[in-house]
């Protein structure tokens, strides 16, 4: 069964969706969202999906689908305490799905937990079990999906916008991958983290740029400003905690017109940002 999708365009395959519309995504968004119901075992889920990520080196946006897999997995299924192994088969099979959908086959063996091997069948018998609890909707609506159109409002207003859109992209790809972590942001929905991320991203690489990127996205008509807003703060004070310039690492290493020089002033910069 071959299942490939891109999380940027996650209904691209199906003949039927071919002329997606952005405001259908944003119509069934919701549909892809996990419950706070999920959030007494997720520290511990999300821990586990990092040790193997960390231990197989594993693309980060394979663990991200597989977060998000959980995350809604955990939100209609009750989980019962006191079976750390059963957490570790959902683990396991999330993760074997993730690898399955993005076309990246992945042994088995290697994605065993430490302390915990499970054969090929139970896992199996999961993987079905959080397919039908997910009514087989497992092309997600991420932030990623949403990334392309609110660069497009702000573009008409940018200088050489294809590095520019490059560089936000990228960063704002980076900011979205580190708030999947944090249990803060999962009563998001995905149009309002990749909205705030590429705001904080603005602000960030390119300060000059902060309030054309932000009053274009603010003025979007699926955009609430107080929701926003506060998931832009969140996001602030996530970064805070970021080895000092660790935010640049992958931006400076793609070919872009800043230099390191600027880069280091636009980064002294970004503390005094406000959003309005």
């Amino acid at each position: 069964m071959k299942m490939e999708f891109d999380l940027e365009d996650p209904l691209a395959s199906f003949e039927e969706q071919q002329n997606c519309s952005i405001s259908e995504l944003f119509a069934c968004e919701s549909d892809h969202m996990p419950t706070q119901d999920c959030i007494f075992l997720r520290c511990e889920a999300v821990s586990l999906i990092s040790q193997v990520q960390f231990s197989c080196n594993l693309d980060p946006f394979r663990t991200y689908l597989a977060i998000n897999y959980l995350d809604r997995f955990m939100s209609r299924q009750e989980i019962k305490k006191g079976k750390p192994w059963f957490l570790r088969l959902i683990v396991i099979s999330c993760l074997s799905l993730a690898s399955k959908m993005t076309n990246t086959p992945f042994p088995i063996s290697d994605l065993q937990i430490e302390g915990c091997v499970f054969e090929a069948g139970s896992i199996q018998k999961m993987e079905n079990l959080i397919l039908g609890t997910l009514e087989w909707r497992m092309r997600s609506i991420t932030p990623f999906s949403f990334l392309h159109f609110f660069i497009s409002l702000a573009e008409i207003e940018l200088r050489d916008p294809s590095s520019i859109k490059q560089a936000l992209k990228q960063r704002a790809s980076e900011i979205i991958l580190n708030a999947h972590y944090d249990i803060k942001f999962v009563g998001f929905k995905p149009s309002i983290v990749a909205a705030s991320a590429l705001v904080c991203a603005s602000g960030e690489l390119f300060p000059q740029k902060f309030s054309t990127v932000r009053a274009s996205i603010v003025a979007c008509e699926y955009i609430d400003e107080d929701t926003m807003f506060r998931c832009f703060n969140l996001m602030q004070e996530m970064k805070r905690m970021e080895p000092k310039h660790a935010a640049f690492t992958s931006f400076m290493s793609t070919e872009t017109p800043v230099s390191t020089e600027c880069a280091e002033k636009e980064h002294q910069k970004k503390e005094n940002l406000i959003f309005l």
